[in-house]
Formats: structure tokens, sequence, C-alpha cells
């Protein structure tokens, strides 16, 4: 088997894999990073007419008034290239880590860094690990290049058991992952047991550690895996500026590794991906404590609308931190699905140990006070 790819050979990968996705599940999967359901596949998604998107994880707040701005004033520097702005960029993110610039990698959203890797960690075939249910996307892509995906169940709370994981790993993994907190269920794992286990695990392959909802987190428990990249350990981390700063739509993200796995995984970027509004949007919004914290309290107050009906209901839920939650589906999912649909709602229906189960974005706390009435007269 060849061990590289020629840039036709990219090219004609990369297409296939975006044809299969819109003939065999719609674009809808790819964005959502999470497999079809039976539920969904049978009705199809629909993410338009102006329905409460309660299915995409998104901020329904928007992007910070600085980084509006930001985006407003850099139109301008619409005619010029990105360069600068991208090595400027870079520089302010590893300033931000502790890093040096050649530890930095950006990407259009945390999505295409994930692709990139999965080609990279996948292209020789071998295998990649993960905690399942989870962020889909890089193993998707890794099995496009003929890996093999080596899935763990979660633990009895839906949380990553990384004891487990780390009993995963084979003489021929290339790559283990998890996204800590976890989508879809939304629990955090204690960060003293994960550090544990990327310092061990990472001694025998490489960790990617996805922390694209470490932001909704309060700030005292956000502790990211770049304190081991900073320590050389073989360990990627990623970040992305689409959930807690509202910038799904102008797409940035980036990882922060040692420089030979940036090398590695960068080599798998197309051309010039980032564009001078995503940049000038991230970098006004970076640090922008006042907003994280208004985003992260109106989320909790509309989470908990959400998770008092639950309560109620006597329904199981991962216990979440984040800006949705994961639990059994109390009836069918396509009917769900569709009745939710009628009402104005649309959320996500998960097959996983033979069950359903049913993944509700958080919106506004109107949004949550109106999806728990329909949902309720749907499932009573």
């Amino acid at each position: 088997m060849k061990t590289q790819l020629s840039r036709r050979d990219w090219f004609k990968s990369t297409a296939a894999l975006s044809t299969g996705l819109v003939i065999s599940s719609s674009l809808i999967e790819k964005l959502m990073a999470a497999p079809m359901s039976r539920a969904e596949k049978k009705l199809g998604l629909n993410t338009l007419n102006g329905k409460a998107r309660l299915n995409a994880n998104e901020n329904p707040y928007g992007p910070s008034p600085q980084a509006r701005e930001a985006v407003t004033q850099i139109l301008s520097e619409g005619n010029r290239y990105p360069f600068d702005a991208v090595r400027e960029f870079k520089s302010i993110l590893a300033q931000k880590e502790g890093v040096t610039p050649d530890h930095i990698h950006l990407g259009a959203g945390s999505g295409a860094l994930l692709c990139q890797a999965g080609a990279a960690f996948g292209i020789e075939g071998g295998r990649i690990a993960s905690c399942n249910p989870t962020f889909t996307l890089l193993m998707n892509y890794a099995q496009v290049f003929n890996a093999t995906w080596d899935k763990v169940d979660l633990n009895e709370k839906l949380e990553c058991d990384y004891n487990a994981l780390a009993s995963a790993v084979k003489s021929d993994t290339k790559l283990v992952f998890f996204c800590n907190p976890n989508n879809p269920t939304g629990t955090l794992v204690d960060w003293q047991q994960v550090k544990s286990f990327c310092e061990e695990t990472s001694k025998k392959v490489t960790v990617y550690s996805d922390e694209a909802y470490l932001e909704f987190l309060e700030p005292s428990q956000q502790t990211s895996m770049v304190e081991l990249v900073k320590k050389g350990m073989n360990v990627v981390v990623s970040r992305t500026f689409s959930k807690i700063y509202g910038l799904a739509g102008l797409r940035m993200g980036y990882i922060v590794a040692k420089p030979e796995l940036i090398k590695k995984i960068s080599h798998y970027a197309p051309g010039l991906p980032i564009n001078q509004t995503a940049i000038a949007a991230a970098k006004a919004s970076l640090g922008d404590e006042n907003f994280m914290a208004l985003v992260r309290k109106k989320n909790a107050a509309a989470r908990k609308v959400l998770t008092d009906y639950l309560d109620q209901r006597k329904l199981f839920y991962g216990k979440s931190l984040t800006n949705f939650v994961f639990f059994p589906a109390p009836k069918e999912g396509k009917t769900i699905l569709s009745k939710l649909e009628a009402r104005g709602y649309l959320i996500r229906i998960w097959d996983y140990q033979q069950k359903e189960w049913c993944r509700v974005s958080i919106g506004t706390e109107e949004e949550m006070h109106g999806f728990v009435k329909a949902f309720d007269e749907i499932v009573s």
C-alpha cells in the first residue's frame, strides 16, 4: 500500500469523501459531526425554515459585539491575501498558549483540523481508538484512508472510560482520540485523570485532545492538555471559535502540538482556507471574558430548563456542563423527530447500545421553555 498520496490522489480522495457524505447521509451529517441514526435517515433532516435549531450545538446569541465590529472594519482588507494576518494570529495564539508559533496550526474550524489529522494518521492504515459515542469526524476521515476505528463504550455515567480506552491501544494503533467535555454527552472527566491518561498513553501513541467545549466550563475548571504539549509530549490539542465564541459560520480553529506533529498534520491542509474576516473575528473574540461569562450564564439558565424537566420526568441524562444534553429517547426516535419538527424544533437522535438517544442543543431560555412543552406533549 502507498504510504503517501500524490497531489492528484489527495484531491480525488477528498472529493470522494465529500461526495460520499452528500450522497449517503447528506451534508448535515458532516457538519454536525455525528453518524445519522436510523430515525434520521428515514426522515431526513431540515435545518432551515426558521425552526429552533437545537440540533447543531450552536451559540444562539451570535458573535460578540467586538467580533462584529472587527468583521466590519476588516472588509476594507478583503482584497489582500491573509498571509500576514495568519502569521500575526499564530503569534497571538502562541503567546496565549505559552508556546512558539511553530506549535500552532490554523484551520477552518476544528472540523478541518480533525479531517487533516484523520488523513495524517489514517493514511498508512492501522487503528484509531476513541470512546463512543463522541465527535466522529476524525475517525470517519481516517477510515477513508484505510484506518480501523476501535470504539470503546462510555461508562454508566456517559463519561469517557479512560482506563478502557488505554486498554484498547494495540501495537498498530496510530492515534487515540478523546473529547473532554464529550460530544454528544456533555460530560466532563476530571482533568487529573485525563492528564494521567495522556502522560502514559502518549509514550506509546499520539493522543488527540479535542477541547471544543472547554470554555463552557467555569474558568477554574478550564484545564487544557496544552500543558503536556509544552513538556514535549506526544499530544495534540484542538480548540475552536465555533462554540462559545459564536463563530461557527466564519470557521476558525487551531491545534497546539510539538512542531513535528504540526508538520505531519498540516501537510494535508488545503491551500488558504482561512480568510481575513474569520481571523479578525477570532482575534477580537479571544479573551473576551465578559462575553464568555454572559454566554455561560445564559446557557446554564437555559440548560436548567431542560434538566429540570428531565428530573421531573425522572429521565436519566448525562451530567452536561456544555450546551447540549444527552438522554434516552422515551418514544420512537422517528416519531419524536417528525412531531418536534412540525412544532418548530430540531434535535438529533443517536443510536447507541441498541437504543435511541436524544441530543438536544441548548438554545435561548425562551426556546427551551417552548421545547420542553412541545416535547412533553409528544412523549406523554
